[in-house]
């Protein structure tokens, strides 16, 4: 780890293990809010929690001159957890039954809760203002549409210029290895679900029925198909229908059956393309049989898209901080979804990555994100502080520098 990573007060080794001992899910965190609230206390940051959600909103004021309107840069960190049992043998085991950060998000926290430490220190070199987002709800339904919904975008009273965010992984790299790539990073997420629609009867006499369930069969086959011959394999569709149900018993053929399924995409084009596609293959099979269909969508977060500026920015700044060599780039986006993406539809913005795979633990068989045996060695989040806290120096001081004439960064 680098050597001018040194953690501020609090110290965020432990701060990470207090946090990964206290899991919870979704939108109400009120534990973990209690503790950022207190790592936070008696900094000077304008703090602001969230009305329908356990949300922690902070802006650090800078002092270093600057052009109006002064820069404003976002940094993001989720603090929620998993439904998972967690099965690592550590002394900070979670102490939730069925719940663990499984994910990661207890370093994230730390990290920003250390940057807002060290960017509070170095008030007068920052020219513009840093919105510190402290998130719940990131593993579902989601946190950050309602947090953009009581202002966040406008908790500095002008618009963000830029938003970052860091994620750590268990597997996949060495430890200390940053990796990341402009466009697009992670995929859109939806879920629609089929109902079939027949007339159910003996399963001795299917002549005498409308059976669902060979429709269903058929638009489960019809969409593998489908993604092969009306995408491009350079733009990528991903379906994966995850569970059937339909009927109660072996002899009875029941009226519906269920289909449910994700969707992942990476543009925007074509995740309103894969959707209308797959909609109509099911009601024209649908169609072709004699029977009704039902079909439900429900709308996921939307692709993580790096902006290439951004992400070029991010990436010299880590190259800077850590050298070279610690730098990978990511070759593929990932196939999972990110609502920090909410921010970066919104603002532009780079979303980066880093390896907490233990020492001594193979990167290509180590225990992935969300698995109860993931392990995240927690030395890297004094380095994911420093990143946050640089970046925001850095692009604040870049956008200052071309705001007052100078040339652009």
């Amino acid at each position: 780890m680098s050597a001018v990573a040194d953690a501020p007060a609090p110290d965020l080794i432990d701060l990470r293990r207090t946090l990964h001992a206290i899991p919870e899910i979704g939108l109400h965190l009120p534990r973990t809010q209690a503790v950022v609230l207190d790592a936070l206390a008696g900094l000077d940051i304008e703090i602001t929690r969230g009305r329908a959600l356990s949300s922690v909103v902070g802006v650090v004021r800078g002092s270093a001159p600057s052009p109006d309107p002064r820069p404003v840069v976002l940094l993001r960190a989720d603090m929620d957890a998993l439904p998972v049992h967690e099965e690592v043998a550590a002394p900070w085991i979670s102490t939730h039954d069925g719940v663990m950060h499984a994910c990661g998000h207890d370093l994230h926290t730390a990290a920003l809760v250390g940057a807002a430490h060290q960017l509070c220190a170095r008030r007068d070199e920052l020219a513009g203002d840093v919105i510190l987002m402290f998130q719940p709800g990131e593993e579902g339904p989601g946190g950050a549409a309602p947090m953009v919904e009581e202002g966040l975008l406008e908790a500095a009273g002008r618009p963000v210029d830029a938003a970052y965010a860091v994620h750590v992984f268990s597997a996949e790299h060495p430890l200390g290895v940053w990796f990341g790539r402009p466009g697009s990073l992670m995929a859109a997420s939806d879920e629609l679900t089929v109902t079939v629609v027949g007339d159910g009867g003996h399963g001795a006499a299917p002549h005498r029925t409308l059976d669902p369930v060979p429709v269903a069969c058929e638009i489960v086959l019809a969409l593998q198909t489908l993604v092969t011959r009306k995408f491009s394999i350079f733009d990528p569709v991903v379906v994966t229908v995850g569970r059937i149900t339909a009927g109660t018993k072996n002899n009875i053929i029941g009226d519906r059956a269920v289909i449910d399924m994700t969707v992942r995409t990476f543009a925007p084009a074509t995740r309103e393309k894969a959707l209308a596609v797959i909609e109509r293959a099911a009601r024209g099979i649908c169609a072709a049989h004699g029977l009704g269909v039902e079909i439900e969508r429900h709308t996921g977060y939307p692709a993580t898209i790096n902006d290439p500026d951004e992400q070029a920015f991010a990436e010299a700044t880590i190259r800077d901080l850590f050298g070279a060599q610690r730098w990978v780039d990511q070759p593929f986006p990932e196939a999972g979804a990110e609502d920090m993406s909410v921010v970066m539809e919104l603002v532009p913005g780079a979303y980066v990555n880093i390896s907490a795979c233990p020492l001594g633990v193979d990167p290509a068989t180590a225990p992935d994100n969300h698995s109860p045996r993931a392990e995240f060695d927690d030395s890297v989040v004094p380095d994911m502080a420093l990143f946050l806290t640089e970046i925001a120096l850095r692009r604040c001081a870049a956008l200052a520098h071309e705001r007052s004439g100078g040339v652009p960064a």
